[in-house]
């Protein structure tokens, strides 16, 4: 059982989090201590605030007197709702907080269950209780409880070179899907623009588009994430990058383009491509010869079915390139006229190096499409980067840990809170 303790300020903020998954049908409440739950089941949130209020004092010196925990069990443990609360009271009191205000929730939103609990660390006469080696006793404390009850060990996963990336299953947790294969490409993949980003993230059926605007004045500029069939199609909602984590921004992502220019080899991927191509008699027989040698070729289509964009994924050599990058001879255009044209097979230079006037090219210039149903490609939108996506380096990486106790959404508001600041004396309720 994995447990994540948050300690903040915003009191109203940790019960509204809680009680807005309740009021909408995606999680029910459990139990509480000195906390009044209404019959119903649903969350009062202001009558919460208030009960907790008057178990705390007025003025206290403590800055973060709140306590957000959420306790998250082995995806293989089938445990009841009493089951949940008989665990979740036992943590608190082991933990030291038994006799506080609390209020135990279970959160139904994604496949695996689990259970988050808001309580204060200061007691009636505004003295903190004891914090020492929270985190480690917390530790002690799940172990001990597995042992008991003859839970299985939960810990928490941490991305490894050897991870395998996935293609979208409609049918399970969306959200965390989307979120596990953008670490995974920003961790294993070069790409210098947004163009080849969505090339590699459109063969596990995800699609990038960026957003500007402006909200009371102020610019912003952002990155959405679409998830997709098989067909090009939507099956979900989009996700904001803030709803995946910072890895997904538009800050990270176009960090990594700049880092990805000064890495990216271009040779290994052009030779493979070049002997593929002077054997191969046409389409289907080109991009099957790449995939027996670990390439894969995304072309782009417009509304007309004519190719405007073609990217090479090398998974050799962990790189994405544009084939203008490769060459004239490894464009769109070259491509159009042997695909789709006079069915003039390319002709390919002497050299086996890229072409100086075309190798730092950023992409194709045709306009794109948002979709084209009839080839199932994810369209990419062929808007460019300047920079590039942040590519973290793999050991002890805790921003991509996946394990069984993440959750990219709880994972933003514990952001959130430990980045709330104090704006008076005295904790926030």
């Amino acid at each position: 059982m994995v447990a994540k303790i948050s300690i903040g300020s915003s009191l109203y903020g940790a019960l509204a989090y809680n009680g807005e998954k309740i009021n909408e049908a995606r999680g029910r409440i459990l139990g509480s201590n000195k906390v009044v739950i209404p019959p119903d089941g649903h969350a009062r949130i202001a009558q919460m605030v208030e009960d907790f209020k008057s178990f705390m004092p007025k003025m206290g010196r403590t800055k973060k007197p709140v306590l957000h925990i959420s306790l998250n069990p082995h995806p293989d443990d089938r445990l009841t709702d009493q089951d949940f609360e008989i665990l979740a009271r036992e943590y608190l009191d082991k933990l030291g907080f038994g006799d506080q205000p609390f209020v135990i929730y279970k959160h139904e939103d994604i496949d695996r269950h689990h259970i988050h609990i808001v309580t204060v660390n200061v007691n009636e006469q505004g003295k903190r209780l004891n914090q020492a080696f929270l985190f480690r006793r917390s530790k002690a404390i799940t172990n001990e409880l597995e042992q008991k009850y003859n839970l299985h060990k939960a810990q928490r996963e941490k991305v490894s070179p050897d991870t395998p990336i996935r293609k979208l299953d409609p049918s399970g947790d969306i959200k965390r899907q989307v979120q596990n294969t953008v670490k995974l490409v920003g961790m294993r993949y070069k790409f210098q623009t947004l163009g080849e980003y969505n090339a590699i993230l459109s063969l596990y059926n995800i699609r990038c588009e960026p957003t500007d605007g402006r909200i009371n004045g102020r610019e912003y500029h952002g990155l959405v994430y679409f998830a997709m069939n098989d067909n090009g199609d939507t099956v979900s909602t989009p996700f904001k990058a803030s709803r995946l984590g910072k890895f997904a921004s538009r800050a990270a992502v176009e960090g990594h383009f700049e880092r990805s220019k000064e890495n990216v080899e271009i040779r290994p991927t052009k030779r493979i491509v070049a002997s593929v191509m002077a054997q191969s008699s046409g389409q289907d027989d080109f991009i099957a010869s790449l995939n027996s040698k670990g390439i894969d070729l995304v072309l782009r289509y417009n509304e007309d079915g004519r190719i405007y964009g073609a990217t090479f994924v090398d998974h050799n050599t962990h790189t994405v390139l544009n084939g203008s990058r490769l060459g004239k001879e490894f464009s769109a255009n070259a491509f159009e006229r042997w695909f789709n044209g006079d069915g003039e097979k390319p002709i390919l230079s002497a050299s086996g190096t890229p072409n100086p006037d075309t190798a730092q090219t950023t992409g194709d210039t045709s306009t794109p499409p948002q979709s084209n149903p009839s080839t199932g490609q994810s369209q990419a939108n062929s808007h460019d980067y300047k920079n590039d996506y942040e590519q973290p380096t793999l050991p002890g990486l805790d921003l991509f840990q996946v394990g069984p106790g993440f959750n990219p959404e709880e994972e933003a508001f514990y952001r959130a809170m430990q980045r709330r600041k104090k704006r008076r004396r005295g904790p926030q309720l």
